[in-house]
């Protein structure tokens, strides 16, 4: 599995990367990994902003639907074009070309609540 140690994540198995002040998003290599085939994706809360914790889309897999949770709060700037008509981009690519949106971060103090590589990795045992 991938971790990689430049992101933040989530115990919700969201991963973070911040450039000044926008986040991208998405779910862990684990998290699509438990999932299983993702075969689509519903978020709909773009121009939205949205508080720590709250849910900002679904992600349905074969065998399930989970929700999405913000990892901080912030507007939601973009979502993922291309999972539209590529969810499996989350299964293939969760770090790259599966990202899932991109935020306008509210409060830079909740980067402090996320975990790092080594937190994660402990979080899930691996």
């Amino acid at each position: 599995m991938n971790f990689p140690e430049n992101l933040k994540y989530t115990k919700e198995h969201e991963w973070i990367s911040v450039e000044g002040d926008v986040a991208t998003v998405g779910i862990t290599d684990f998290a699509q990994g438990e999932l299983g085939d993702i075969v689509f994706v519903e978020i709909e809360t773009k121009g939205q902003t949205l508080a720590k914790d709250a849910t900002f889309g679904t992600v349905e897999a074969v065998k399930t639907v989970s929700d999405l949770f913000m990892p901080i709060s912030g507007e939601i700037t973009e979502v993922n074009p291309a999972l539209e008509s590529n969810p499996e981009l989350i299964n293939s690519d969760a770090y790259t070309g599966g990202w899932m949106v991109k935020i306008k971060i509210s409060n830079t103090a909740e980067l402090s609540d996320l975990l790092d590589v080594t937190a994660y990795r402990a979080l899930i045992g691996h």
